[in-house]
């Protein structure tokens, strides 16, 4: 659900596994490969940027990502690609711009506090080009996500030594104002006992998001509700922005 809690080489491995391939990466990819240059926020193994090389993107690809162990797991893949480690409150761009920014697999949402935010927006603005593009998802509070994170919801998979892992997530308490706090649990062989690991996300609706967006200097300039590009509505899974310098 989250990746900032694969810290370690262990759960790192797995990530890929816990989150396949899926709509959400075919739309970001159809953009990374339509961009010259493109930085790649929280990002994780690297799986969209590696796909990318993949496919033929012969231009600049950055990942940035605070947990060495996710970069580990890009960098053995696809040495071409820039791995930064870091996030967007310690890494200023001073060279030049990205034509696109991301932020996928709901990253946008471990930004907790106002300053966290227009910090992170301000720093965004200053890696775009002037005609760049940001992109990212968050979960809509509306479709109340997280009433569906409950122990009973059980995933099974398999690592790559063939290790079976189970994985659930329990919801601490009710939501507190925006913020949603859970756990994740992952129990199997590879460790002694079962590893939980505690997590804060934070809901912002679509006139929350746009006005921190308009206090960074970028402008929305489409909105979806789904992968599929459908309108945002009150109850979509999904608040789809892409946003430019104003």
């Amino acid at each position: 659900m989250v990746d900032h809690s694969f810290a370690d080489l262990e759960l790192a491995a797995l990530y890929d596994t816990l989150n396949p391939w899926g709509p959400g990466d075919d739309f970001y990819l159809g953009l990374v490969m339509s961009a010259d240059s493109v930085l790649d926020v929280g990002c994780g193994t690297g799986r969209l940027l590696r796909q990318a090389r993949d496919t033929g993107h012969g231009g600049r690809l950055a990942g940035l990502d605070p947990a060495a162990a996710m970069l580990v797991q890009g960098r053995r893949a696809e040495p071409s690609v820039e791995w930064i480690l870091g996030d967007l409150r310690t890494r200023l761009w001073d060279g030049p711009g990205f034509d696109l920014v991301v932020m996928t697999g709901h990253a946008f949402q471990v930004l907790l506090g106002d300053e966290e935010v227009r910090t992170a927006l301000a720093a965004v603005r200053r890696a775009l080009t002037p005609t760049g593009r940001f992109v990212f998802e968050t979960r809509n509070p509306g479709a109340r996500a997280w009433e569906r994170w409950t122990p009973d919801r059980v995933y099974d998979v398999t690592d790559a030594d063939g290790r079976a892992v189970r994985v659930w997530h329990e919801v601490e308490g009710a939501p507190a104002g925006e913020r949603v706090t859970f756990t994740e649990t992952y129990d199997g062989s590879p460790w002694p006992e079962p590893r939980v690991c505690r997590a804060t996300l934070r809901f912002l609706g679509p006139e929350s998001l746009a006005g921190f967006l308009a206090d960074a200097g970028l402008r929305i300039t489409e909105q979806y509700g789904d992968w599929s590009r459908g309108p945002l509505t009150s109850t979509s899974p999904e608040i789809i922005t892409v946003a430019q310098p104003a």
